[in-house]
Order: structure tokens, then sequence, then C-alpha cells
């Protein structure tokens, strides 16, 4: 299978007004909302949330991820220690964002299992919650 290697995990709001500013200026506005959350929206500032990236010989990028089998296993068996695959493409109308395999939320063991053997795709639809597409707006 491979190793994971984490990629980034908290990241404080300095730092991700700096992160979509930058996602702003290369791709727009519409774009950098799709793949990059808001300064005071980031599950990362939070510190629930981990992004990894396939490591063999080297580590990859998060970009690759989705092809390999280490996102495959992720995607099977993340919730048994307690973590979800929190974008995924099923999820992008309620979520608004694009999918992220690579980004991981941890919600606890318990709440995982439940979401997994309710086989569900979104936090918010886990929680009863209406979409969230448009969450800045």
């Amino acid at each position: 299978m491979g190793r994971l290697g984490a990629n980034n995990g908290y990241r404080s709001y300095g730092l991700q007004v700096t992160t979509y500013g930058s996602h702003v200026r290369s791709q727009g506005q519409a774009e950098a909302d799709a793949g990059s959350a808001r300064p005071g929206h980031s599950e990362h500032q939070t510190g629930l949330a981990l992004d990894v990236v396939a490591c063999g010989t080297g580590c990859g990028g998060l970009d690759g991820f989705g092809a390999t089998a280490q996102s495959d296993w992720v995607a099977a068996h993340a919730w048994e220690y307690g973590f979800i695959v929190r974008y995924e493409q099923v999820g992008t109308p309620v979520t608004g964002y694009a999918p992220e395999p690579w980004h991981l939320r941890y919600v606890g063991v318990d709440l995982a299992a439940a979401y997994h053997e309710g086989g569900f795709h979104t936090l918010e639809e886990f929680f009863g919650l209406p979409a969230a597409p448009d969450y800045a707006h």
C-alpha cells in the first residue's frame, strides 16, 4: 500500500489569509472558493483537519493523491481511526468544494463509524444541516 505523509495540519488565520490570497491571484475568485477556504472558514484553523499525501521513496503532492493505493486505503479505512474524507465528488453540490481526497477531518471514532455505516458523504447531511455551497456569501 505504501506510506502516508502529512502535508498540512493546523493553519493559523494569518497563514489562511496568505494561502487563500495566493489561490485568488492564480485562479480567480470562483476557482479559489471551490478549492480553498476563505480565512475564518477553514477546517484547518480548527486543528481538526489534515491533508495527506502518498509516500514511497519520496512523497507526492496533493493533486496526485486521488489516483494512489494510499488514497484507496484512506477512503476505505480512515473512519476506523476517527477521520472522514471531508470533500468527496458526490458532496460538491452540498459543500461547495471540489473533491479533495487528501483532506481528512477528525470527528472521533464513534461519529466516524456512524458516518461510515450510514453511507454519508458530507457532514452537512450527517448532521441534518442545509447545503452550504456558498458559505461565504
